[in-house]
């Protein structure tokens, strides 16, 4: 039972990475270049990253009291590349456009590095695997064992490569937030006068 466990959490792990890689650069990227250009401060991106990591941290917490491995979360590598989207806005003299072509790029292009360099300091599945056995399932619950193409090869470059394409019409996503929110804001402020 074990050693199955291990094979399907192994199989479907690069699978995930790519999933994952795509939802969280698309996440920071939304959420950093809207407060990025709402306070248009070079910083903030990294700021902003600072707070979701402090979020997931407590998340992961919070697994581990309810008696998860160690292991069981893997808190997201966000500030490094938030760190290079600050670094974008800053050294394009605070320009819009650039911070959404080259930061969102950077962004899905960087997060998944870094992420992978995180999960190679995590402990070996088997061995979790081992410690943490999953209860046996009934025959019409077992996964079924999923076929592994042949771009799972190197999830880090499906990764990188999906997210430095999507994320840039998400950090353009955005930018136009902003334009929303100041709207917003100035039509309150006039039917408040």
């Amino acid at each position: 039972r074990n050693a199955g466990d291990y094979i399907f959490y192994t199989d479907w792990a690069w699978t995930s990475f790519v999933v994952f890689s795509i939802a969280q650069s698309t996440m920071l990227a939304v959420g950093a270049v809207y407060y990025l250009l709402f306070t248009g401060v070079p910083g903030t991106a990294t700021y902003y990253a600072t707070i979701m990591t402090i979020y997931t941290w407590v998340a992961k917490g919070a697994w581990f009291a309810l008696g998860y491995p160690y292991d069981f979360v893997t808190v997201p590598v966000w500030i490094p590349s938030a760190m290079l989207l600050d670094l974008t806005y800053w050294a394009t003299r605070r320009n819009k456009h650039m911070l959404i072509l080259v930061g969102g790029t950077l962004v899905g292009l960087s997060l998944p590095l870094f992420n992978m360099i995180n999960l190679l300091l995590v402990r070996d599945p088997l061995q979790i695997a081992f410690q943490y056995p999953r209860p046996t399932l009934p025959p019409y619950m077992t996964p079924i064992e999923p076929q592994v193409g042949k771009f799972y090869n190197s999830p880090v470059a499906l990764g990188s490569g999906a997210s430095a394409v999507l994320t840039v019409p998400i950090a353009a996503l955005g930018a136009k937030l902003n334009t929303w929110t100041y709207r917003w804001m100035a039509a309150l402020n006039s039917s408040t006068l």
